[in-house]
């Protein structure tokens, strides 16, 4: 049996909590080194008492871990502060990427929507992004995953054999996405207080939100993109207008992903409770009131398949394991 020796940089986050907890069984990925530089010297159940049952190392500086020893890294560091990290490490180590950092191709874009210029130009060239179900070639192959975004996930699975199959409109596609607050990471923000989100929703990153960007890069053309922050903790909800035969499109989709694992149509539009901790996507579709309108309705958990889950998801496939491995869990309901 293979024993993949693997670090998780950030560890401290949510999405490293994620990936610890999804982890805990994998047969192959064995944890050998957890970052956290504002933790480090502690031991993970300080941090989260929830992983108290596991025997972990300790979090320790980035800095302090010997990558001649890793054969895999998920990164989990924030937009902006991996891209000189991962150009650093040792060639032979393989890695998922769970930040932005690596998502978008054209670096000039980049600059644009992150505000600073790209600081691993080339090795952005080797990237591969990462929705496991549309590029599992390429993932086979790649040594560097670009992990997708959560609300990208949402949107892109129900649209892109849409697109691929020419059976809606490219002209004008309006998605209003919701998320639950574990989206925004653990750091304390003032608007993420208990007092600031209960009984609430509001919008945000209206006409400007970074994912945007991803959004159409996959697609290849423009759309109108809103999220909105829900008084929630982890879940995703996209709700996606488009111009086609609701007929065509459910049977494509039905086609598409009837032998996927983890993507399911649904005969009626899920809630987000249909996936909390799970790394699935459930959608739905709806023939609209307005002529020739379909409404999709794509509901994922945001730290689950909108990240730490399609991480191992990708990690599984970079190491020739069934993509599958330690994923397969039941929606915790209520």
């Amino acid at each position: 049996m293979s024993h993949i020796k693997t670090a998780i940089l950030g560890a401290s986050g949510y999405t490293g909590a994620e990936l610890l907890r999804l982890l805990e069984h994998h047969p192959h990925f064995t944890i050998t080194a957890l970052t956290g530089d504002s933790q480090a010297g502690k031991a993970m159940h300080d941090v989260y008492p929830h992983l108290r049952h596991r025997e972990l190392p300790k979090l320790v500086k980035h800095t302090e871990v010997d990558f001649s020893n890793i054969d895999l890294v998920f990164c989990c560091l924030p937009h902006g502060t991996t891209q000189e990290i991962i150009a650093g490490l040792p060639a032979k180590v393989k890695i998922v990427d769970l930040s932005a950092d690596f998502r978008l191709f054209d670096v000039a874009q980049y600059a644009e929507w992150y505000g600073h210029e790209h600081r691993a130009v080339e090795l952005q060239k080797s990237a591969v992004y990462g929705l496991t179900e549309h590029a599992r070639d390429a993932v086979k192959k790649a040594r560097l995953v670009a992990n997708p975004g959560c609300y990208p996930t949402s949107i892109l699975l129900p649209l892109l054999p849409l697109v691929k199959e020419k059976l809606i409109s490219t002209d004008r596609i309006t998605i209003d996405s919701m998320s639950g607050v574990s989206g925004a990471g653990r750091s304390p923000k003032q608007e993420m207080l208990y007092s600031e989100l209960e009984g609430g929703a509001s919008a945000y990153g209206v006409g400007k939100h970074r994912h945007t960007a991803e959004i159409e890069q996959q697609l290849g053309f423009m759309v109108s993109f809103t999220p909105h922050l829900v008084p929630m903790t982890r879940g995703m909800l996209s709700t996606i207008h488009v111009q086609g035969d609701a007929a065509k499109i459910r049977a494509a989709l039905e086609a598409a992903y009837k032998n996927e694992p983890f993507v399911h149509v649904a005969a009626t539009p899920p809630s987000t409770h249909s996936v909390r901790g799970t790394n699935l996507c459930v959608m739905s579709v709806t023939a609209g009131r307005l002529p020739n309108e379909t409404i999709i309705v794509s509901v994922i958990d945001n730290l689950v398949k909108g990240a730490s889950g399609q991480a191992v998801q990708n990690a599984n496939l970079m190491f020739g394991f069934d993509e599958a491995t330690s994923l397969i869990a039941t929606a915790v309901f209520p």
